[in-house]
């Protein structure tokens, strides 16, 4: 099983990539993965049927108990089949509903295929944390399927809400999680179901916690809106997800659930009483509804109300019926969609007042919605019949009550909703049919008719709903095995029982209400033109839409009146009410601390005290500096003077890493004061500065109280020996620092490489405002000249430099001479040369030796970005394509796959997560070496770092250049030395920039 998800979503990573090559035949393929996955599931038909379970386990986090953990009984068996099989013939009719010209469409395949593996490993998962991972992912999944076209604003507007539902949904549900778990001591949904914690307040709350994150996955009342709205979405994704997979995670963890915990409190007035409320509901407002597709959704709605006071009412015999039912409505409702989807493709609409004559014109077509339509209205001999007649024999048998358990009123309850329910499914069925294909000879019709003729059905595109069909019959002729199948898990419900799903019972209570029912409902529709007047006529009095639009029409007020009263001076106050929030709230605790230090230490080394002065002098003069670059050189010497502190307390690692990241700070910070005015408020004066120094005044205190306290509050030996010890015994390294960051805490270095890599990427979106380029501008006769050509076709251009033929040959940079004469320094382009490669040698050495010296991936990375940074200051923004002609993207990526393979690798050989293993050996001349997979997450880090740096220099460094030399040239039109026309032919011959609309020579390199 892990395996399987392990190929879901590796299959889906290179999907995108597939597409590209196959078109839409991309999704036959990708087709055999879940339909590999469900004869897969069929191989655990003999265990599971004779009542064992398939599992796998990986323990993952042993401290909590949690492990990848997977099991298929008899319930997971028939959801994995489901979300199988039905995915696998959802992705063979994407193949024929979508056009090649479809946007975004391997991003589209990619998220159908990894919705399908997300659900397999729903339905499979034993530990109940590993579910809700997945839980969670499929509503994120959902967000991004429902928004697929996201040019449209419907389609924005639903996915939101529905992941805003969801997500509601999920938060409550994993309180009660983490409730129910820490009660039964076990994180196995099979040992909590089989083992219950005893009863209470706290396993009271947390059950209904958890059905509350169920009942909003699957749009029950009152989360139920967000479904018709979902609506938006492209039809195979209602096929899918809508009918067949995500709305069945509800029903699918209440049936899981109802073994061990439908004698809580509340779980069965809870349950009924909602699910007969939803069913209602959602029919009623089916016979309201033109559009096929929402008369749809408004109908699924009512079946998930259905499904939820079935498989919740805790009896077996009501277990069997809904494991049934379950089955059959993914069946039939997700023929119906793709019904729907070939309809709206075909004819160019949905609404059941145009479409006429589709049944005569398309009688397959017709045929299968039909029988997938008779099924949902419980006609026999279909699997909706069998299951319709299970469920009804099962609540009157809880009403009526047997020998071995007395009635239950709820029974009666239960029944009475879903016999009224069954009706008005009898009566939208018939009008599903009605509208999409019967003649009418309506105005509406006619002028449709007339403006649309009839488009050449597409091949094949019935190949899925055709086999949903069958599926549909088979399951119902074959209803005796197939309910012998699902009593295994029937039986582990309580409540007794012993009905068998069987397609004739003879003569009996059941058969008669379902004569009934489907009577009543046919008469319902009949009178369909006096029910929709009599529906005109009752109002609305409760719309659970408009009431999620009110709360977030009340929640967008509230935060734009707070951001109006707390955010309305600028970025000054942003700053001045965190600090002060800040001494309010440390301030208070540390005066309300009670352990005071008995004794004070001025300074370990009298070298401190003047380190100290100099900082806080600086500090003092940074505030007061009149000049932004003199402001920004002044906060630098404090950095480098806590670079001295480090090193007094014998912190190397610490002072070089400090010492590296301050000197690139400072000059990111110069980067970006060029397009800023030379003097600190030179237009607007500050105001406020006796509160600003009160202000600052009391957080340097409260920090330094905070310092005091800290420093004289430990009670117990440090860890220095102990983290000594395990860095030499576990991470084979003498550096605790670096060993500390790869091997100890490697889960929260590989946290932060993210982070760098998301700060990288908003840095260059905030700069390349009209569209991001991956690549790094380069010189074209440096590319030439790899090529063979003369080394001395070089720039020639009046405007940039000034060289003869011999100074080209000896060009130190080749970036230089695309700089102007004023900003070009040949002393710096020569130090440059000189220096970088003796840098990029210690950086390297630093990255190898920083496991037992000081040094480490991040100091390596650091240094080689500097050398970067001179690279770029002496030549330009062409001098950093000639020395680094790859894209920052590539090493952000390569750096982050690195390091999350490292941490994945490991369980490939039985380990856990960033478990590192080490190679020792003894080499000829170079003695004793130990290598480990450790150094290998190092060299992720490495390059991320790079990758970062490079890519803060391309967009605050070579693309504020390529946009000052476009304001220079707009500046002075009438300057006939620099035009437009010469700044891009400039540009074409010094080498072409496609980052921007034109292209345009800088005006200079260094700042």
């Amino acid at each position: 099983m892990i395996l399987v998800l392990l190929l879901f979503a590796g299959l889906s990573a290179l999907t995108p990539l597939l597409t590209r090559i196959l078109s839409t035949r991309v999704f036959y393929l990708i087709a055999a993965l879940p339909a590999g996955a469900f004869f897969y599931t069929l191989t655990q038909s003999d265990a599971v049927l004779h009542g064992d379970a398939v599992t796998e386990r990986v323990p993952w986090i042993p401290q909590l108990g949690i492990a990848l953990s997977f099991r298929v009984d008899a319930l997971a068996w028939l959801l994995a089949l489901v979300v199988t099989g039905v995915g696998a013939l959802v992705l063979i009719y994407c193949a024929r509903y979508f056009s090649p010209r479809e946007p975004q469409l391997g991003r589209f395949a990619a998220l159908l295929l990894a919705f399908a593996g997300t659900m397999y490993g729903l339905v499979t998962a034993d530990d109940i944390y590993i579910m809700f991972m997945f839980w969670e992912i499929t509503s994120v999944l959902s967000y991004l399927l429902i928004g697929h076209y996201t040019d449209r604003r419907e389609s924005r507007g639903a996915a939101l809400q529905a992941l805003l539902v969801t997500t509601f949904g999920g938060l409550a549900m994993l309180v009660g999680v983490v409730l129910l778990t820490v009660q039964a001591g076990t994180t196995s949904i099979a040992a909590l179901v089989e083992h219950p914690p005893p009863g209470g307040p706290v396993v009271t709350t947390a059950v209904l916690l958890v059905l509350v994150g169920a009942l909003s996955k699957s749009a029950l009342v009152p989360f139920h809106f967000w479904l018709p709205a979902a609506m938006a979405a492209p039809t195979p994704v209602s096929a899918y997800l809508h009918a067949a997979a995500m709305v069945k995670a509800g029903i699918y963890l209440i049936a899981r659930l109802a073994p061990g915990f439908a004698d809580t409190p509340g779980w069965t007035p809870l349950l009924v009483s909602l699910g007969v409320w939803t069913m209602l509901l959602g029919a009623w407002r089916s016979l309201r509804q033109n559009d096929l597709k929402l008369l749809l959704a408004y109908g699924t709605v009512s079946q998930l109300g259905f499904l939820t006071v079935v498989v919740g009412f805790g009896s077996r015999d009501a277990a069997l019926a809904g494991a049934a039912l379950l089955l059959a409505h993914a069946l039939f409702k997700s023929t119906l969609f793709l019904v729907v989807g070939i309809v709206d493709h075909d004819e160019g609409t949905r609404d059941l007042r145009e479409i006429s004559g589709l049944g005569r014109r398309r009688p397959l077509l017709a045929t299968v919605a039909v029988i997938a339509a008779a099924s949902m209205a419980g006609i026999p001999p279909l699997l909706g019949f069998v299951a319709k007649e299970g469920v009804l024999s099962a609540f009157l048998e809880a009403g009526a009550g047997t020998a071995e358990a007395p009635a239950n009123p709820w029974g009666w309850v239960a029944l009475a909703g879903v016999v009224l329910g069954s009706v008005l499914t009898v009566a939208y069925s018939a009008r599903f049919i009605w509208g999409a294909f019967a003649t009418k000879t309506t105005d509406a019709a006619r002028e449709f008719a007339a403006a649309h003729p009839p488009h050449t059905p597409t091949r094949g595109i019935l190949v899925a709903p055709v086999l949903l069909t069958v599926a549909t019959i088979a399951g119902g002729l074959l209803a005796t095995p197939l309910g012998h199948a699902l009593e295994s898990y029937a039986d582990t419900v309580a409540g007794g029982g012993d009905y068998h799903l069987a397609l004739w019972h003879g003569f009996e209570p059941a058969l008669g209400i379902s004569a009934l029912v489907i009577a009543a409902g046919l008469g319902l529709f009949a009178l369909r033109k006096t029910v929709a007047r009599l529906q005109k006529a009752v109002p609305p009095l409760i719309d659970a839409s408009r009431g999620y639009w009110s709360i977030v029409r009340a929640v967008d007020r509230l935060a734009a009146e707070v951001t109006v009263f707390a955010q309305k001076g600028g970025l000054p106050q942003y700053i001045g009410t965190i600090l002060l929030v800040f001494v309010l709230c440390l301030g208070a605790a540390t005066a309300l601390n009670r352990t005071w230090p008995t004794e004070l230490v001025a300074w370990d080394y009298p070298a401190q005290v003047f380190v100290a002065l100099a900082m806080a002098v600086a500090a003092v003069m940074a505030a007061r500096a009149a000049h932004r670059l003199a402001a920004v050189l002044l906060v630098g010497a404090t950095g480098f003077g806590l670079v001295v502190l480090f090193a007094f307390h014998g912190a190397p690692d610490l002072a070089l890493t400090q010492a590296l990241v301050e000197s690139v700070t400072i000059v990111v910070f110069v980067l970006v004061l060029r397009r800023l005015p030379v003097k600190i408020a030179q237009h607007n004066k500050p105001v406020r500065k006796g509160w600003r120094i009160l202000i600052g005044t009391l957080v340097g205190v409260t920090m330094g109280l905070v310092g005091f306290i800290a420093l004289g509050a430990r009670q117990a030996g440090g860890l220095g020996e102990e983290l000594a010890r395990l860095a030499v015994e576990q991470g084979h390294g003498a550096n605790v620092v670096n060993v500390m960051l790869v091997d100890i805490r490697a889960w929260d270095t590989m946290n932060e490489l993210s982070v760098l890599v998301v700060v990288a990427t908003g840095v260059a979106s905030l700069i390349f405002v009209t569209g991001r380029n991956f690549t790094v501008p380069r010189l074209r006769e440096s590319r030439g000249r790899r090529q063979g050509r003369a080394r001395a076709r070089l720039v020639d251009d009046p405007h940039t430099s000034v060289e003869t033929p011999d100074e080209r040959q000896h060009s130190w940079l080749l970036g230089g001479r695309t700089l102007s004469p004023e900003n070009r320094s040949l002393i710096l382009e020569v130090l440059v040369r000189l220096v970088f490669h003796p840098a990029i040698v210690v950086s390297i050495f630093l990255l190898f030796a920083g496991h037992n010296a000081p040094g480490g991936g991040f100091a390596a990375g650091i240094l080689a970005g500097l050398a970067l940074i001179a690279r770029y200051l002496a030549g330009g923004r062409y001098e950093l394509g000639e020395t680094l002609p790859i894209g920052p993207g590539v090493l952000l990526g390569a750096g982050m796959l690195l390091a999350t393979g490292t941490a994945l690798g490991s369980l490939f050989f039985g380990g856990e997560i960033l478990q590192s293993a080490y190679f020792s050996a003894d080499v000829p001349l170079l003695g004793y070496v130990s290598f480990g997979t450790s150094t290998i997450f190092d060299i992720g880090v490495y390059l991320v770092v790079i990758g970062v740096v490079l890519d803060i220099l391309r967009a605050l460094g070579g693309e504020v250049d390529r946009q000052q030399a476009e304001d220079d040239v707009d500046a002075a039109p009438d300057d006939h030395s620099v035009t437009a026309d010469e700044a891009a032919t400039r540009g074409r011959v010094a080498g072409s920039d496609t980052s921007g609309p034109s292209t345009r020579v800088a005006s200079g390199g260094a700042p």
